[in-house]
Order: structure tokens, then C-alpha cells, then sequence
């Protein structure tokens, strides 16, 4: 699967447009990683729990987003975008779209 954030795939052709595509993911966070956070956040710096975590939910939305577009018999995603959004307390919604089409 070809996923661009451009408006078409360089050097190919779009030859069907299959539709909207998306997938989501919510991350909540973890009490454990809450506590060590609270710490870092004390002294400063990443806090590389969280920047995995968070890596591990957007890979898990493209999953989806990918598998929604190859139910559609797309083989690329054009105008993909990702957005995060408070969900609840500790909760956020990682979710990524785009266009599904078909590529030569």
C-alpha cells in the first residue's frame, strides 16, 4: 500500500477514486508510566514511555486506515493526515484518513 500525504502518487497515475478511508485507535494512559512521567517531568526531557506509546497507537490507526482501504481494493492512500484528540481524562484518539484509490 502507497500512502502519500500529496494530493496524487509521483510517477503514477490515479485511475479510480474508491472513497474516504480512515482508522482509529484510543490510547489510554497507563498508571505505572503516569508515575514515572510525573518524575521526568520534574527534571525535564523525554518522557520515552509516552513517545512509544504514542508511536505504537498511530502504527496501529495506519493499520487500520490501510486494511479499510484494501477492503475497498485500493493499493494507495492519497491526502493522508493523522489527528490526536482528547477522548477522556486519560484517554486520547489517534486517528489517520485520507482518499483510497487506484494506482498504475
Amino acid at each position: 500500500m502507497i500512502i502519500v500525504t500529496t494530493e496524487g502518487v509521483p510517477g503514477k497515475k490515479v485511475v479510480e477514486f474508491k472513497g474516504f478511508v480512515r482508522g482509529s485507535m484510543i490510547q489510554s494512559k497507563h498508571i505505572g508510566k503516569d508515575v514515572m512521567a510525573g518524575l521526568k517531568n520534574i527534571v525535564g526531557g523525554e518522557i520515552k514511555d509516552y513517545t512509544e506509546m504514542m508511536d505504537q497507537a498511530r502504527q496501529k490507526a495506519i493499520g487500520r486506515m490501510v486494511e479499510h482501504a484494501e477492503q475497498s481494493g485500493a493499493n494507495a492512500i492519497v491526502a493522508c493526515r493523522m489527528e490526536t484528540s482528547f477522548v477522556m481524562g486519560n484517554a486520547s484518539e489517534i486517528i489517520a484518513y485520507g482518499t483510497a484509490v487506484r494506482v498504475e
